[in-house]
């Protein structure tokens, strides 16, 4: 199941960039909900920087996907081995939302218990997956500073703005300013023929 799920990111996806530091210890993770790949990305990268982590789905996703709980997921009902988990070092990703929506929503208290009886740091991450200048999509992390409970929903709103403003100043073939490329994924067709193009005018221009 890891196995799959990393080679469909990198399949399907043109790259993962990452801002913001990482905890460096157990924390709940709530990051905004805004595409189907968001726990995958979140998987993938403690995957890719060898951190423990699991993430809480709802009880009508995982009957649908039982076979999920072998990478670590776990019910949104059972907080108490989401409170172990974030207790013992892992990454707890619990997003706060409760579904995906394109815009935030509605915060669900959950994330915000389970690190206050667990002792760990509340971790705000903005997440986006865009379509811009590459064939494929890319995915953005953006980590915040640890909050509380009650500021989660401002920092997450404040940290999805900045996103978006990094995502517009950017040129759509690069990476914004900052933003660290941790998984390389599908690259676009014109890169695979500009390549071959630029061989082609090497060889004949040595001839």
């Amino acid at each position: 199941m890891r196995r799959s799920i990393r080679a469909s990111v990198r399949r399907e996806l043109a790259g993962v960039y990452l801002r913001g530091p990482l905890p460096p210890g157990g924390a709940v993770v709530a990051p905004t909900h805004g595409s189907w790949w968001d726990g995958y990305l979140l998987r993938e990268l403690a995957w890719t920087v060898g951190h423990p982590a699991r993430v809480m789905m709802l009880p009508g996703q995982l009957v649908r996907f039982p076979f999920l709980r072998r990478v670590g997921a776990i019910g949104a009902g059972d907080l108490r081995a989401a409170v172990r988990a974030a207790r013992a070092g892992e990454w707890m990703v619990i997003f706060p939302e409760g579904r995906v929506s394109a815009q935030l929503a509605a915060l669900r208290p959950g994330a915000a218990w389970v690190a206050g009886v667990a002792g760990v740091p509340l971790v705000p991450v903005a997440l986006r997956v865009v379509m811009r200048g590459a064939q494929h999509p890319e995915a953005f992390l953006r980590f915040g500073p640890p909050t509380t409970g009650e500021a989660l929903r401002p920092a997450l709103g404040a940290l999805l703005a900045a996103l978006d403003a990094d995502l517009r100043a950017a040129d759509p073939e690069a990476p914004p300013d900052g933003y660290l490329r941790v998984v390389r994924g599908q690259g676009s067709t014109h890169d695979r023929v500009g390549v071959a193009a630029r061989l082609l005018t090497l060889l004949t221009e040595r001839r």
